[in-house]
């Protein structure tokens, strides 16, 4: 009965190990994706550090996990102590990085916000400045996904593109093009920039944003919470398996 109950909790650990396995290609593939998708994931990410630094982040945990769940599945299959402790321990750490990172992502979350990047876009937004690369940022944003200032267009009043640009109510990146794919050219830039709204985006990059990423982000937040299920269970079968290995 013993030798049954310890055969079941080997092939059960080898199993949340190879859906371990799995999450961690998953998350090595989204960091991937971030750091090389051409529809403007990029640019967002580059505008905030937080950002920038949680895609590497994505990316070390993906690596590791995919490692860790390649090791506790050939830690079950051959009932090895060593390799059973040395995975409990390293997926413990790795568990309690993924609790600070979620606190961390908690106490920071004002920093994802829409004062936050309004703040920002009011204080560091230049326009025309293509060498600085919080400007060029945002115009890639703005250029890809159609929109206008963070709520809206209204957000460049009282900024520094303003205060040099006094000329202009918005920047070029906000101006409407045709709608032929790859065409740059303008609809009348004369008449945008004088803030005519016929002529310019009026939606925010916020809204923009989120309504484009809205089931992406579902997902990951649930691919976050059935990782961390299938690692604790995994950590209890590790245990278990290792207490039952004569």
């Amino acid at each position: 009965m013993e030798g049954d109950c310890l055969s079941c909790v080997k092939y059960l650990m080898f199993v949340f190990n190879f859906l371990i396995f799995l999450g961690g290609s998953f998350l090595l593939g989204v960091g991937v994706w971030v750091l090389v998708d051409p529809t403007g994931v990029r640019e967002i990410v580059a505008a905030n550090p937080l950002l920038f630094t949680g895609v590497y982040i994505v990316l070390a945990m993906g690596g590791m996990l995919f490692l860790l769940g390649f090791l506790g599945c050939c830690g079950a299959i051959r009932e090895n102590k060593c390799l059973l402790l040395f995975f409990f321990m390293l997926i413990l750490l790795i568990f309690l990085a993924e609790l600070a990172a979620a606190i961390l992502a908690f106490i920071f979350r004002e920093h994802l916000t829409r004062e936050y990047f309004t703040k920002e876009l009011k204080r560091h937004y230049q326009g025309y400045n293509d060498t600085d690369a919080f400007t060029s940022t945002w115009n890639a944003i703005m250029n890809t996904f159609d929109c206008c200032g963070v709520n809206s267009p209204e957000d460049f009043k009282e900024s520094l593109f303003k205060s040099l640009n006094p000329d202009n109510m918005v920047p070029v990146a906000c101006c409407q093009r045709p709608s032929q794919p790859g065409d740059m050219a303008y609809l009348s830039q004369e008449q945008c920039l004088t803030g005519n709204m016929m002529f310019r985006n009026n939606k925010g990059c916020y809204s923009a944003v989120v309504d484009y990423f809205e089931l992406y982000i579902y997902v990951a937040g649930a691919s976050a919470i059935v990782v961390l299920t299938i690692e604790l269970f995994a950590m209890v079968f590790a245990m278990c398996l290792f207490r039952g290995i004569q």
